[in-house]
């Protein structure tokens, strides 16, 4: 008879080189990710901002005047409740009807 020897299956020291390729691989990319994050708050932030700036036209073109605030926006649901970037950071409108943002500009 004929002995079958082959065996399948992974050895320990296999399994440890997969776990540490995997383990370099993590640790390169978190700090690259951690990297950007500021910069896609901005951009978040940025296109936020348009948004907003679109509803302000909006209840320009609806209401025949320009808002005061972000409340009127609000109280006719033009945007939700406390309209804020993504970051946190607050919004408000001028009398020309332009959004700035509280703590810089978002203009790219």
């Amino acid at each position: 008879m004929k002995k079958y020897k082959e065996e399948y299956g992974f050895t320990l020291i296999e399994m440890m080189i997969v776990l540490l390729i995997i383990s370099m691989l993590i640790l390169i990319a978190i700090p690259n990710v951690t990297k950007h994050s500021r910069s896609i708050d901005e951009k978040g932030c940025a296109a936020y901002v348009k948004m907003v700036e679109g509803q302000v036209e909006a209840f320009k073109m609806d209401e025949k005047q320009m808002p005061t605030s972000l409340a009127d926006l609000t109280d006719k649901e033009y945007l939700p409740e406390n309209p804020q970037c993504p970051d946190g950071r607050q919004l408000s409108i001028n009398t020309e009807g332009k959004v700035e943002v509280a703590g810089g500009s978002t203009n790219p």
